[in-house]
């Protein structure tokens, strides 16, 4: 009966997807003007003449696209002029502390009530129709799900406005009837990290767990704390485990890792993409990583192709607009308050029926030093190819360039943590080269003849040393990632100061 009732919501909120997906552009259209008329009378479209606007094209061509620097004057008069009405007609309760890389100050992206309900916890429930239509005899719903969340605690800034990672809010206001089926919200919000990982044990040992959600270099901590602690091989602990919904760092460099520590041929592995601005991706099937663009969570989207994204005023497209197998930046506009916002992210889209992508990196997270255009995405992929080749796996990971010297020409440096060595580093940076040629030409162009890169440099660390960084700079746990690649020194040549002192 209880299953019957499950399935019966789940089918519902997937005819919510299927509608999307069958008339995405009207979808959107739909959300720009509710965006444009809830927004008219703020402040900031007071500002910018938000009605004079009619339709897409007015929208992209009288309002700027908006960088976090942008936005933070608007975000002064709510957190330090204590005023409203400034991003949206509604209060702005809530700041997110983005934690999306390890620089030293924090993003304050603003949530609303709307934005959570009508965006993030729809999200959320369209994740589990998505999933449950996929599979039709799933049981995760009769236990309990681990959620390993934020660890940025709750703060009361004053007059009825909170900061806090963006898991720790979604935590804080989920629905009753979510509370009663995930980790415990005394447990998920402990500030600290240590603590945290010894309640969730112990809760983890004596509950029936059946779905794991959480960012997966974090949640493989937990993991391996659990399976030492209680003694017990994981599928032995939870017999009945199912599912991990993961986002928040790309999954391949881990993956071999979950499956030896979650010995189970009929574990899933699902992808999501939810971050503090907005819900904005769900895996779409079991046989594909590929993510359903989420169009009706009140987000607007456009999409800054590559050539653009140094522009000072660059062209956006619309989602009518986008072709497959096409690097794009995303732009959103939000009923958090967010307009034309570039939140860095890039994505490529694997599908235009229905909308399907994937994540490829971030505008500011690749590395360009010598035209070569390396992304994530190719970094993932050869990183994948080396591991495979060579028996090794890679726990964490960043890289850099090395600018040009009198005697040496420029290169890529990595600095990598591996959780089984390669039984050969110098083959395993062979490999590395040989597979960044292979998804990158412009690598492959500007490796030609060693004359204006070399080859990469290939450093392994010690284990631990990432997490002994982040705790160095008070960012370990949570949402704090470590950034994958970058087009400056600056990260590196602080973790190498760090190993070496």
């Amino acid at each position: 009966m209880i299953r019957g009732i499950f399935q019966k919501y789940l089918d519902h909120k997937y005819r919510e997807v299927a509608r999307f997906i069958e008339h995405p552009v009207e979808t959107q259209e739909r959300i720009l003007n509710y965006l444009l008329a809830n927004g008219r009378n703020t402040y900031i479209g007071q500002q910018l003449g938000f009605d004079k606007i009619k339709n897409k094209d007015d929208y992209r061509r009288h309002i700027p696209i908006f960088h976090y620097e942008d936005l933070r004057p608007y975000l002064d008069k709510i957190l330090v002029e204590r005023k409203q009405n400034i991003l949206w007609n509604k209060p702005v309760e809530w700041f997110a502390m983005s934690s999306g890389t390890t620089e030293d100050k924090s993003k304050y992206i603003p949530v609303t009530r709307e934005s959570l309900t009508k965006g993030h916890y729809k999200c959320g429930e369209q994740m589990l129709a998505i999933y449950g239509q996929a599979n039709r005899q799933s049981r995760f719903f009769f236990g309990k799900t681990l959620l390993l969340g934020g660890s940025k605690q709750i703060n009361s800034i004053g007059d009825g406005i909170f900061t806090g990672d963006i898991s720790a809010i979604l935590i804080k206001n989920v629905y009753f009837w979510a509370k009663r089926s995930r980790t415990p919200e005394s447990i998920s919000l402990l500030p600290d990290w240590e603590d945290k990982l010894r309640a969730m044990t112990d809760y983890a040992t004596t509950h029936d767990i059946r779905a794991l959600m959480g960012v997966p270099s974090w949640l493989l901590v937990l993991l391996k704390k659990i399976r030492e602690e209680s003694g017990k091989e994981l599928t032995d602990l939870w017999p009945n485990l199912e599912v991990f919904f993961h986002g928040g760092v790309a999954f391949t460099p881990f993956e071999e890792q979950y499956r030896k520590l979650i010995q189970k041929p009929d574990m899933y592995y699902w992808e999501t993409y939810n971050a503090s601005e907005g819900y904005f991706g769900v895996q779409f099937s079991n046989d594909s990583k590929d993510m359903l663009l989420m169009l009706d969570s009140n987000i607007y989207y456009e999409f800054i192709p590559m050539s653009e994204w140094d522009a000072e005023h660059p062209r956006t497209l619309t989602l009518d607009e986008v072709e497959t197998g096409q690097n794009y930046a995303i732009v959103i506009s939000t009923n958090g308050g967010l307009w034309r916002y570039m939140i860095g992210d890039t994505i490529e889209f694997s599908s235009t029926s229905p909308y399907l992508f994937r994540i490829t990196g971030r505008t500011k997270s690749f590395i360009n030093a010598f035209g070569e255009e390396v992304i994530i995405d190719n970094a993932e992929k050869a990183l994948a190819e080396a591991c495979k080749q060579t028996n090794a796996q890679v726990s964490e990971y960043t890289a850099a360039p090395v600018y040009f010297g009198d005697n040496n020409s420029g290169a890529h440096q990595w600095l990598i943590e591996f959780a089984v060595e390669p039984n050969d580093l110098a083959r395993f940076t062979e490999l590395l080269d040989e597979h960044l040629k292979k998804v990158n030409s412009d690598y492959e162009a500007k490796r030609s003849y060693n004359l204006s890169l070399g080859m990469p440099l290939v450093q392994s660390l010690p284990k631990g040393t990432f997490n002994a960084f982040l705790a160095s700079l008070g960012k370990l746990g949570g949402q704090n990632k470590v950034p994958r690649l970058a087009n400056n020194r600056d990260y590196i040549d602080k973790l190498l100061a760090f190993v070496t002192r």
